[in-house]
């Protein structure tokens, strides 16, 4: 464990964690998530969530994630990663999205590549944050910084050019922290991907290295 703000300490995501964790990842992008995998079905999007984080593999196993624990509760989550794990994360993303149902997961594949040319998947020099929540009740307490800053300092210098995030362009309170953490806008890319049932925002790349 390594401390945090506020006497906050942060650990490795294990499995156990999910019933915290899964709600700060889909908090991270509730409307991109739904449209990926709800597509209508309420609360679809956190049950696969669920069963991705506590399968373990891929971008959204739990071998991916921190948490951030105040006495042993669980308060913020978030991952980091580079372009070299993109292969392994997408054959685990199909194989996880499989496993829901023949009948869903043309549909939600088509969508999740959809997505990545709004949220583009970072390249092995990017060292990539994502899925960044906070409780709801600890937000404005230093916890997002920390968690960025923590995860930012796993990241090789020798090896990541950049630090690198999205952020939609309706979460402005998220964008002013990460530009207080020396993130810059570098590219915008709008959204018009909806469907009868939801709509992906735009998103903002925003890049800082990886040292200060």
């Amino acid at each position: 464990m390594e401390p945090v703000a506020g006497g906050c300490t942060i650990r490795a995501a294990t499995p156990a964690d999910a019933p915290a964790a899964v709600p700060l990842i889909y908090s991270s992008g509730p409307a991109t998530f739904d449209y990926v995998f709800a597509h209508g079905a309420a609360g679809a999007a956190q049950r696969f969530l669920h069963a991705a984080f506590v399968d373990g593999a891929g971008e959204f196993g739990w071998r991916n994630h921190v948490v951030v624990v105040d006495g042993g509760e669980v308060v913020a989550a978030g991952a980091a990663w580079d372009g070299r794990a993109t292969l392994a994360f997408t054959l685990a993303a199909a194989r996880q999205i499989l496993a829901t149902g023949l009948a869903r997961a043309p549909g939600v594949i088509a969508r999740g590549l959809a997505v990545e040319r709004v949220i583009r998947p970072p390249r092995a020099s990017e060292f990539y944050l994502a899925h960044l929540g906070v409780r709801p009740e600890r937000r404005g307490q230093g916890l997002g910084a920390a968690l960025v800053q923590a995860l930012i300092a796993r990241a090789d210098p020798a090896r990541h050019r950049v630090a690198a995030l999205d952020v939609a362009v309706t979460n402005p309170r998220a964008e002013s922290l990460y530009a207080r953490l020396g993130f810059r806008v570098v590219a915008e890319r709008p959204s018009r991907l909806a469907s009868p049932f939801h709509a992906v925002p735009g998103h903002r790349r925003m890049e800082r290295a990886p040292r200060p």
